[in-house]
Parts: structure tokens; C-alpha cells; sequence
């Protein structure tokens, strides 16, 4: 058994793909319009037959609160692996996503922490 889709809600599917694409560099893999949202599924550029990243709409209440609070309580929704935090947070800074942790040493791991403009925090980590 392996992972093949996971999903990510976001607050308007449009503007997630924009960031998504534009600023971390995935590739959009699927957007099939299903009723007035779309499956809208991303994956890595190092891996475009890997897991699949679903742009779920958070258009239902339970999904809408728990994305609420768990950005409140500053727990990333997500996280991404990268091969240089460093130069990942001064690429993606100079591109203007504001970050709320700079990249910092936990352990065997660096790691960094920023807003996606859709509602979530997104974690990247180097190993």
C-alpha cells in the first residue's frame, strides 16, 4: 500500500493552484470540473508520477474549522522536503510568501515554516 493522493484544503481552489504553481514550482497534474469545484491535483516536478497534492475546497464547516484553528494554533498543514531550507526560504522570500518561522535546526533536521495565502501553514523541511 502506498500513498498516491493527499489532500490540502484550501480557501479558493483558483488562487491555490496560482501559488502552488507559480511560486513552489509543482505541476499541475489533474483539474476535472466536478459540479462548482474541480479536482485539482499537483505533484512534485521531481516526481510527476508520485503523490498527488488534491486542492480540496474547504467549503464544508468541519473542514473550514479545523483549517481555521490549526493555522491559529500555528500547526502546518503540510510538509515538503527540500534539499536546501536556506535557499529555499531565499528563493521563496524574494518571490514574497512571508514566512513565520525562518529556518531553524530541530535535531537531525532544518526546517521553516510559511503562510500558503490559502489558509494554510506549509512546513519544509531538509533532512
Amino acid at each position: 500500500m502506498k500513498v498516491i493522493v493527499t489532500s490540502l484544503f484550501v480557501e479558493d481552489q483558483d488562487k491555490a493552484l496560482q501559488f502552488y504553481t507559480e511560486k513552489l514550482n509543482f505541476v499541475k497534474k489533474q483539474d476535472v470540473p466536478i459540479g462548482e469545484y474541480r479536482w485539482i491535483t499537483l505533484v512534485s516536478p521531481e516526481e510527476e508520477n508520485g503523490t498527488e497534492v488534491l486542492l480540496e475546497p474547504n467549503n464544508h464547516h468541519a473542514a473550514k474549522e479545523f483549517q481555521q484553528k490549526i493555522f491559529k494554533e500555528g500547526i502546518p498543514s503540510t510538509m515538503f522536503g527540500v534539499e536546501d531550507v536556506h535557499k529555499e526560504f531565499e528563493r521563496l522570500s524574494e518571490l514574497g510568501v512571508e514566512f513565520t518561522m525562518e529556518p531553524t535546526e530541530m535535531g537531525e533536521v532544518t526546517m521553516a515554516i510559511f503562510d500558503d495565502t490559502c489558509g494554510n501553514l506549509i512546513q519544509i523541511v531538509q533532512q
